[in-house]
């Protein structure tokens, strides 16, 4: 590995990390989980695509990342990049200095589950690799270039301008990764218009217009938009105070009930939140299965729909994600609710694609329709990459001056 970024992305109990240089092949990851508990670990891949698993009891973040970092010593990281779901006002990716912190922190009670993590795991490698750079790459930055038009809720003014009141987006690295991919293999790298799905426990789309963002499902938080694994996505807003008058429930018991026990789970009747547990379920007869499964295409095809209409042309789609890579029946399913836009899916090719594959599964007419796996620690890396390059010309430039 001549050149490599650690890529961080801290939750309340686990750490995602990948070591990611030029050759996707030699990229080495895993996960820390369980963390602060007897049965924490990590588990990964390591050189070669030999599995590791090594039991931490009780190991916190620091101690879980000190453990990391003296497994991965020998390839010498650059930089280190942090995956931060909610980045406020901050359009782009930036190196880690006590401002941008600030400004991280600030941001929390626009995503307070997701937010303190990244925190604990920004102060404990700030702490642990002081001469290494570091940079925030945020979920929310990619969608920045909306339109006022397109992030603005119908709210009263003061919301919005006091409280930050407003929709962000967020899965933006792989919306962004997948675009840009996306569009290359087309032969129009960042022009043009694609919708692009990112499907798997979470959920959303995005309209891109020549490389930039121009609406998104997700909104002020992650629950906005389609169905997915647990989430419900859209739903009235009176459901709140439908629930609170009715069942005596809470706001906490509401949000749990939205975010944790909703979307695929909730209209299964508990079954699963996973996709392929319910696509086998419905096989067999199961009518809440079958049920969930058609939700969430028809949600999804509809979303799809309302997005074109950012667009002054549409030029193809692009599937992602665990379930948008790898079920060639969701992906026929949501067609079949588009007929309106010309897409020809072409069945051989759609049942074709196996594991990681990328490909073209339309027949050659009308708008085209692509899977590609999406791969946001690379897109980490990359702007990590270039933000400590922009910091080290700068720098140059101070000195020069």
């Amino acid at each position: 590995m001549s050149t490599s970024v650690l890529v961080i992305n801290c939750g309340s109990s686990s750490i995602k990390y990948a070591l990611v240089s030029e050759r996707r092949e030699d990229r080495i990851y895993g996960l820390a989980e369980n963390l602060g508990g007897a049965d924490a670990r990590i588990k990964g891949i390591t050189v070669g695509g030999e599995p590791l698993e090594l039991s931490i009891p009780y190991a916190d973040h620091e101690k879980a990342l000190e453990t990391l970092l003296a497994r991965l010593a020998n390839y010498k990281p650059q930089a280190i990049g942090h995956r931060v779901v909610h980045g406020g006002s901050l359009t782009k990716a930036e190196l880690l200095t006590p401002e941008i912190i600030d400004r991280i922190r600030a941001a929390t009670p626009l995503a307070p589950l997701h937010n303190p993590a990244h925190l604990i795991g920004i102060d404990a490698t700030m702490r642990l690799f002081p001469e290494l750079p570091q940079v925030a790459v945020f979920d929310t930055a990619f969608h920045q270039t909306m339109p006022a038009h397109a992030y603005r809720y119908a709210v009263p003014k003061f919301l919005f301008t006091e409280h930050n009141v407003r929709r962000y987006g967020f899965h933006g690295t792989s919306h962004a990764y997948v675009s840009e991919r996306g569009s290359q293999l087309a032969g129009q790298v960042k022009r043009g218009g694609w919708l692009t799905a990112h499907l798997g426990n979470g959920s959303s789309t995005c309209a891109i217009w020549n490389g930039e963002s121009q609406d998104t499902s997700m909104g002020m938080t992650p629950l906005e938009g389609v169905v997915m694994g647990t989430r419900s996505g859209d739903i009235d807003p009176s459901l709140h105070s439908f629930l609170a008058s009715n069942l005596g429930w809470d706001i906490a018991k509401i949000d749990t009930m939205l975010n944790k026990e909703s979307g695929l789970l909730g209209l299964s009747d508990q079954l699963s939140n996973d996709m392929r547990t319910l696509i086998e379920a419905a096989d067999t007869g199961h009518e809440d299965a079958q049920l969930a499964i058609e939700v969430f295409c028809y949600r999804l095809a509809k979303s799809l729909a309302a997005l074109s209409c950012a667009l002054p042309r549409l030029d193809g789609l692009f599937f992602t994600g665990g379930i948008g890579e790898n079920s060639a029946y969701i992906r026929e399913k949501t067609m079949a609710y588009l007929p309106h836009f010309g897409f020809a899916l072409d069945k051989t090719r759609n049942n074709g694609l196996k594991r990681g594959t990328e490909g073209r599964i339309d027949n050659g007419t009308g708008p085209q329709i692509w899977v590609i796996p999406t791969d946001e620690e690379g897109r980490i890396a990359k702007e990590t990459e270039q933000v400590v390059e922009q910091a080290k010309t700068a720098d140059v430039h101070v000195q020069m001056a």
